[in-house]
């Protein structure tokens, strides 16, 4: 297990920006086996403008990117940055919302490799908040070659 990372290392390895960075940390990785990732949620998030403006929720979808931002991190250590650009991610199986998350919560993404055959990963997700798991999922994703 390593240790993780800060933004400036994310920022080198995702192609994402301003407001779609969704990772703030890396608090720890094993390369090509799990990732811990941390998201600091705030009010100052552009989306709670209109999800919802009177009971703040963090959209669903955005906490299922924040699991795909972790296992593109867990992904991207030993690639090129060639290699990391023709990463695709081709599907989602199980995707279970069990609480909502809030302004205040701090999400903890976990990602671990299931098995890769080829070019083709499989990985398991949670996201959890006070160590209550919050979503999950299963990823798949189509590695480096042409897409």
């Amino acid at each position: 297990m390593k240790q993780g990372f800060d933004i400036t290392k994310i920022l080198q390895l995702l192609p994402h920006r301003y407001p779609f960075v969704l990772i703030d940390r890396v608090l720890s990785i094993s390369p090509g086996e799990s990732i811990r990732a941390l998201k600091n949620v705030t009010i100052n998030e552009p989306f709670f403008q209109g999800h919802f403006s009177d009971r703040p929720i963090m959209p669903g979808v955005l906490i299922l990117e924040g699991m795909v931002q972790s296992a593109a991190l867990l992904l991207a250590g030993p690639m090129s940055k060639e290699e990391r650009d023709r990463v695709c991610f081709t599907g989602m199986d199980g995707v279970r919302f069990r609480q909502p998350v809030v302004p205040g919560d701090q999400l903890i993404f976990e990602v671990a490799t299931i098995k890769q055959r080829s070019r083709v990963v499989k990985m398991s997700a949670a996201a959890f908040v006070d160590s209550k798991r919050v979503a999950e999922a299963k990823i798949m994703a189509l590695t480096g070659g042409e897409i």
